[in-house]
Order: structure tokens, then C-alpha cells, then sequence
């Protein structure tokens, strides 16, 4: 975590203006928020699975609730 923020410290506003300029320019405005709807999918079932992870399972297979 620490050299994330190192990495993220080092970039500053007018790199991020730069950064999504860039990004719009090589995606589009139209392509861009089917972009983000992806990712948010993908998170929404990265979240859904891990709390199916949670609930775990007994060394015979059947799921118990904690």
C-alpha cells in the first residue's frame, strides 16, 4: 500500500487531466461508459463471490452460515 501511494503521490492534477484526455481520445466518449459498466459488473460479481467465499464450507462439502 505504501508505494502505491508513492506512485499515486508522484502524479499530479494536471497529469490526471493529461491521463483522461488521453484515455477519451483512444476510447471515445461512447465507448467509455460501456467500459465503466463492465468494470462495475465485474466488481459487483467479485463482491457477490467473496461473500459466497465467507460463508464457507465444512470438510464435507456442505456450506454452513458463520
Amino acid at each position: 500500500m505504501h508505494m502505491l501511494h508513492v506512485i499515486l503521490g508522484m502524479v499530479g492534477p494536471w497529469q490526471w487531466v493529461i491521463i483522461g484526455i488521453a484515455i477519451l481520445l483512444l476510447f471515445g466518449g461512447k465507448k467509455i461508459p460501456e467500459l465503466m459498466r463492465g468494470l462495475g459488473s465485474g466488481i459487483k460479481e467479485f463482491k457477490d463471490a467473496s461473500k459466497d467465499d465467507e460463508k464457507g464450507s465444512d470438510d464435507d462439502g456442505s456450506k454452513t452460515l458463520k
